[in-house]
């Protein structure tokens, strides 16, 4: 149960990391402005800011777990429809947007960089919490269970802005245009898919 809980969390950090903003474009051009660990640097403060939320998100449902189990399935039918919607935003990315800007020039401030514009998003803190809701991790109890689902988050977060520099930094200058819609897209149908997992596990 803890491993299937991890991985769930995990899933849902690579999902909520893999649409390409600003700061996904910031991680791709530091990779190939100063290389691989340049890009991870900048993957790991994004990374952190989702554990952040993930916690406030997981901790959260722990503490009032009693409350929320009353409410698990409207929960999850909106947390579901949530899902749906970000999903389908993912299938229709918006057009190339310009690099967020930062003057660090070390990896530590890269790194911290990236962290704060991560966590000014508040956004994505109500992504999270519908997706936890959708799953059904409102219903889950006890400090175990909610760092679990941090640090899978986490983890899925830190996989994705690995993988992503690694693939930059060996593609560099050769990557295509579409390279950015088609990970959107790809998190696109990761997200829909749980959607309608979660829709149906509550009407079931």
């Amino acid at each position: 149960m803890d491993l299937l809980l991890f991985g769930k969390s995990l899933i849902i950090g690579l999902a909520i990391a893999a649409p390409l903003g600003p700061i996904g474009a910031l991680c791709i051009n530091r990779t190939l402005e100063r290389g691989f660990v340049a890009g991870v640097a900048g993957g790991l403060g994004t990374a952190l800011a989702d554990g952040v939320y993930a916690a406030l998100a997981a901790f959260g449902f722990a503490a009032f777990s009693s409350i929320l189990s009353v409410i698990d399935i409207p929960l999850r039918l909106v947390g579901g429809t949530f899902m749906l919607w970000l999903g389908w935003k993912g299938l229709t990315p918006s057009p190339p947007r310009m690099a967020a800007k930062v003057s660090a020039r070390d990896l530590i401030g890269t790194t911290a960089s990236t962290f704060v514009l991560t966590i000014t998003n508040p956004l994505t803190i109500l992504s999270f919490a519908a997706v936890f809701a959708g799953l059904g991790l409102a219903s889950g109890s006890g400090a175990t269970s909610a760092l679990l689902v941090v640090s899978g988050v986490f983890a899925g977060s830190m996989l994705l802005w690995g993988i992503l520099s690694g693939g930059v930094a060996l593609a560099r200058h050769r990557l295509p245009e579409t390279f950015a819609a088609w990970v959107s897209r790809l998190s696109g149908v990761v997200l829909i898919a749980f959607g309608l997992w979660a829709i149906g596990s509550a009407l079931s």
